[in-house]
């Protein structure tokens, strides 16, 4: 499919476009094996794990609501006979029908945010069911995970055209404004107490600023909001700065100063999916242009210096057609994510500080090898989706 976001990679970088172009197209091979007939719904992931033969598979485990709305987002910008292709027969508004459907036993504030959000995109009916339940689950005054507050805005800012929302669009985006630390670029793990222990409050993750520039930059092209822009921009610019060499999107953050934490693991789909689909929504909706730290992120798929054997061949690829899969991430390999955790305590304390001897114990070059439905769906909604489309 030709997009502007395609079509614009096009011209910057074919070798990339290429790229894009393949993952899109494993994306749509890969989903259907995610995808369970029998309960109408998406696994929660697949695993790679030796057979009792000795043979390499992948093993079907859980399943998993709110990466069956990601999946919708993202494949509704697909021809509808290759949206029934994925989810059973279904497109993707009739695929969300059911999700609304299912509702009222849904408590998760994440899990409604995204339904009602996929419900907007689609157009279904039944979205003003989805923002009650919505509203139902998020009660004032509470902390709420950042990502998940993200997400009730994005939802809200979809809807504005189709529902009287404006009022609660206002609430949810003095939540996460507010939610930052000081003058601070970066939003923390929770917009408020409560959530997060002490220790590691200071900790956010590379989601709890992905998400929320999105849904910023959404409200500011939905309507006009140059403060909602601004946040946006500043703490894309701080990620774009903090960026790895390789192109590597970092992990944890310290959300009072806006430096990295720990920044393994590395995650596919912040390189080929989060970090473009929240970059590309922000220059859409008029703000920087960070279109070189999309490119390098994207890079790092095929060019994982982490995984670089002799003569920089690698030791194992992170996309993997034959499976219909791309590895999940590539992290240290160091037990019960100790280095994570020794970094949390230490910067709470001093911050900025490396523990640098922990880089040369706990080299990254460990894969997990996991796929999950969400990863492809967010891929589909980078690369074919946008406002501008």
């Amino acid at each position: 499919m030709t997009t502007t976001r395609l079509g614009a990679l096009a011209r910057e970088d074919l070798p990339l476009h290429a790229l894009a172009e393949r993952l899109l197209a494993l994306a749509e091979a890969g989903l259907p094996a995610m995808y369970l007939p029998e309960a109408e719904t998406f696994v929660f992931t697949r695993a790679g794990v030796i057979s009792p033969e000795g043979a390499p598979r992948l093993e079907q485990r859980g399943t998993s609501t709110r990466y069956a709305a990601i999946t919708a987002l993202g494949a509704r910008f697909l021809p509808e006979d290759r949206q029934r292709a994925l989810f059973g027969g279904r497109t993707a508004q009739e695929f969300t029908g059911l999700l609304v459907e299912r509702l009222p036993g849904v408590a998760n504030l994440g899990d409604a945010a995204l339904i009602a959000w996929a419900a907007a995109e689609t157009g279904h009916p039944k979205l003003s069911d989805a923002l009650d339940r919505v509203a139902a689950l998020d009660l004032p005054g509470r902390p709420r995970y950042t990502v998940e507050a993200a997400w009730v805005l994005s939802a809200l800012v979809a809807a504005r055209a189709a529902a009287d929302v404006e009022d609660r669009i206002a609430a949810a985006r003095s939540r996460l404004l507010a939610a930052r630390v000081g003058d601070g670029p970066l939003f923390p793990h929770a917009t408020g107490p409560g959530l997060v222990r002490g220790y590691r409050s200071h900790v956010a993750c590379f989601a709890d600023q992905t998400y929320p520039l999105q849904a910023l930059a959404r409200l500011h092209a939905s309507g006009g909001d140059v403060e909602a822009l601004e946040a946006a921009d500043a703490c894309a610019a701080r990620i774009c700065d903090l960026q790895g060499d390789g192109g590597q999107w970092w992990w944890h953050y310290d959300a009072r100063t806006g430096g990295v934490v720990e920044g393994y693991p590395v995650y596919s789909v912040h390189q080929h999916a989060m970090a473009p689909t929240a970059l590309f929504d922000l220059a859409e909706a008029g703000g920087t242009d960070f279109g070189p730290a999309i490119r390098r992120g994207l890079r790092w798929m095929t060019q994982v210096p982490e995984l670089a054997g002799p003569a920089g061949t690698p030791r194992e690829p992170v996309i993997r057609e034959d499976f219909g899969v791309t590895w999940r991430k590539v992290y240290r390999g160091d037990p019960k994510k100790a280095v994570r955790a020794a970094r949390g305590l230490t910067t709470r304390v001093v911050p900025g500080a490396r523990l640098a001897p922990l880089d040369r114990v706990f080299r990254p070059g460990a894969v997990d090898r996991e796929c999950r439905p969400y990863e492809f769906g967010w891929l589909l909604f980078a690369w074919l989706g946008g406002t501008q489309r």
